[in-house]
């Protein structure tokens, strides 16, 4: 029995809703870390979000795979990444759950407010059906591949901006940006080129602000696949142009831009390495 996209959507958005909310009422746990790195935290209240997720997702299609952030484990000082988790193995014809059950860890942790909760659905390469929930602003952004972005129930589209000179570009500014490029270099010519540079600190409300036409580019240097799913397809179906730039050496890791379209060669010709 196929599934439509509409209904995947939905399950999407319960889910968010589910992982995002359980973070809400807990966010008094917020320094409750399971392991802490130089610039980074994993939280308990992560592995119980998509915990609470996975399961809400599993009550309703039990043999659907599943790939989560807190999949990763640490072999030997190098990132292993679990992939395709669960009752059936990841394959192109298989129905696979993306989850980022708390994008914006450290803004989380911090008492910040932007951080939310990422959960889409591809087949293959292809994502289905996103949705990316800011509890505390009680904002949902979602899509379907073929379907409108909406952001709580109405429509967005990105921006009409035609000139990088007077956009904002939003990114991150991981240490391991991109081999031998520093990152505070990469900011520069970024910021450069545009009228604002903005770091957030969470990619998925980065290309949701993209795809409402808050800002009109995004570049990181070193992302993952569960930070930019469910996003990345609404930020497409708002209008937005996306592309890969690589594909990294840790699976599920990649090189990302995403802009309006129309400053997208702009963008991509200010980067000191493509």
């Amino acid at each position: 029995m196929s599934i439509s996209n509409t209904e995947l959507l939905e399950t999407a958005i319960a889910a968010a809703t589910v992982g995002g909310r359980h973070a809400l009422v807990n966010r008094h746990r917020r320094k409750e870390s399971v392991s802490t790195y130089a610039h980074d935290v994993k939280l308990v209240l992560d592995v119980e979000c998509q915990a609470k997720i996975e399961t809400f997702i599993r009550r309703r299609y039990p043999d659907h795979a599943f790939l989560g952030e807190e999949d990763e484990t640490v072999v030997n000082g190098q990132a292993v990444i679990r992939s395709g988790r669960g009752a059936a193995v990841a394959t192109q014809d298989t129905l696979e759950w993306i989850v980022d059950p708390i994008d914006g860890t450290v803004n989380f942790s911090a008492g910040l407010r932007l951080w939310c909760c990422s959960v889409a659905v591809r087949r293959g390469e292809t994502v289905l059906a996103g949705a990316v929930y800011m509890p505390m602003l009680d904002t949902l952004y979602a899509a379907t591949v073929d379907g409108p972005a909406t952001c709580n129930g109405e429509p967005i589209h990105v921006s009409d901006c035609r000139n990088l000179a007077e956009g904002i570009v939003m990114t991150g500014m991981d240490r391991d940006i991109y081999p031998g490029v520093p990152p505070l270099g990469c900011f520069e010519r970024i910021s450069g080129a545009c009228r604002r540079a903005r770091i957030a600190g969470s990619a998925a409300i980065d290309l949701c602000w993209l795809a409402e036409g808050g800002a009109d580019g995004y570049f990181e240097g070193s992302i993952y696949l569960w930070d930019i799913a469910a996003a990345g397809l609404i930020a497409e179906r708002a209008g937005a142009t996306t592309e890969i730039l690589a594909r990294r050496a840790v699976p599920n890791q990649l090189t990302y831009l995403a802009s309006n379209g129309h400053v997208h060669a702009q963008l991509k010709a200010a980067l000191p390495f493509f």
